[in-house]
C-alpha cells in the first residue's frame, strides 16, 4: 500500500518521532498507520513521545560566536534534571543547536528543528529524539536569538544556568571592547536589567509608577504637611533612582560603580578612540518561567511496588 506525504505528517505527529524514522515506519508496514505505530514502538523510537510530556524545567542556557564570521547565537535547551544537563551527549547536542542557529539563521523553533544537525543527515528534531531514547529523560529545545551584525560577545555563568549574548556596534577590534562586552553580559546576568535604556520605558509605564508612588507618600504621616508639587517632585526623584535599577545603561557598572554602565563604555570608546554602542543583548536563564514538577517521594515508591 502507497503512502502519502500527509500520511507521515500524520504519524510524525500522533508519536513525536523525526520524518525519516516515519517514513521507514510507513515503508516497513506497506502504509498501514497502526502497524507503523507498531513497528516504531518495537523499536523503542515512539518511546519519545511518551517522555516528551513531562516537565522539562532544568538544562542548559549557551552563548556562542563563530569564530570565522563572528555571528553569535543563544540558546535554551531544557531537561528533567540537573544531572542530565552535565551529561556530555545533553551538552554536545546544546553546543551543536547553536552553532545552527548561527549558521543556518532559522525564522523559528519549527523552522530550526526542520535544520539539519551538523555532522548527520538527521534534522535537528530527529536528533532531540534520539538523544530522548539515549539519555532517558525530556530534552526540550525552547527559545534561541541571534545577532548577526557588529561585534558579539558570549558568556555562560555557572555552567549554562545563564547565558548572555551582547551585541555592540563599533569598528574597534581592540581587545578592550571585548573585555567591555563581556563585563556588560556579566552584569546583564547578574542584574537582570528589565529594561536597556531609560528611552525604552514606556510613558505608560512612569505614569503608573507615579501613580503608584504619589499614593504612597500621601499615605506617608512624615508628607502630611508638604505640598503637593513637592510630593510629586520627590516621587520623581524616587522614579529617576529606580532607573538606574532597572535599566542597564543608568545602573551603576559593577567593576565601578562611581560611574554607570553608559559612562564606561564612553571610557572605553575614548581609550579605543571608536564609537562603541550597546545595540542589543539577549539574557537566557534555564527553566526561567516554568512551573517545576514537585515530587512526592513516597507516592513514587508507593507506585514502584504497585
Amino acid at each position: 500500500m502507497a503512502f502519502s506525504a500527509a500520511d507521515v505528517k500524520n504519524l510524525r505527529e500522533m508519536t513525536g518521532v523525526g520524518m525519516m524514522d516515519c517514513k521507514k515506519a510507513l515503508t516497513a508496514a506497506d502504509g498501514d498507520i497502526d502497524k507503523a505505530v507498531e513497528w516504531l514502538r518495537e523499536k523503542g523510537l515512539a518511546a519519545a513521545q511518551k517522555k516528551a510530556g513531562r516537565i522539562a524545567a532544568e538544562g542548559m542556557a549557551y552563548a556562542w560566536v563563530c569564530p570565522d564570521c563572528g555571528v553569535g547565537s543563544i540558546v535554551e535547551v531544557n531537561a528533567e534534571s540537573d544531572f542530565v544537563a552535565k551529561n556530555d551527549l545533553f551538552v554536545d547536542y546544546v553546543h551543536n543547536v547553536a552553532k545552527v542557529v548561527a549558521k543556518d539563521d532559522p525564522a523559528d523553533l519549527d523552522a530550526l528543528f526542520a535544520c539539519k544537525y551538523p555532522g548527520t543527515d538527521k534534522t535537528v528534531l530527529e536528533e532531540q529524539n534520539d538523544k530522548v531514547l539515549v539519555i532517558g529523560e525530556n530534552i526540550k529545545v525552547r527559545r534561541f536569538a541571534r545577532y548577526d551584525t557588529g561585534l558579539n560577545v558570549p558568556y555562560v555563568h555557572m555552567g549554562g544556568r545563564i547565558a548572555v549574548l551582547v551585541n555592540l556596534e563599533t569598528e574597534s577590534t581592540d581587545a578592550a571592547v571585548v573585555e567591555l562586552g563581556k563585563d556588560i553580559a556579566m552584569q546583564i546576568a547578574a542584574l537582570n536589567p528589565t529594561y536597556k535604556d531609560k528611552s525604552d520605558v514606556s510613558e505608560e509605564f512612569i505614569e503608573k509608577e507615579k501613580e503608584i508612588r504619589l499614593a504612597q507618600a500621601k499615605e506617608d504621616p512624615k508628607n502630611a504637611k508638604k505640598p503637593d508639587a513637592i510630593i510629586e517632585k520627590i516621587v520623581m526623584g524616587g522614579i529617576g533612582k529606580y532607573f538606574k535599577e532597572i535599566c542597564l545603561l543608568q545602573q551603576p557598572f559593577v567593576k565601578d560603580d562611581k560611574v554607570s554602565v553608559e559612562e564606561h563604555i564612553a571610557a572605553v570608546a575614548k581609550q579605543v578612540g571608536a564609537s562603541i554602542k550597546l545595540v542589543n543583548y539577549t539574557r537566557f536563564e534555564k527553566g526561567e518561567g516554568i512551573e517545576k514538577r514537585q515530587d512526592d517521594l513516597a507516592e513514587e515508591v508507593a507506585k514502584l511496588i504497585k
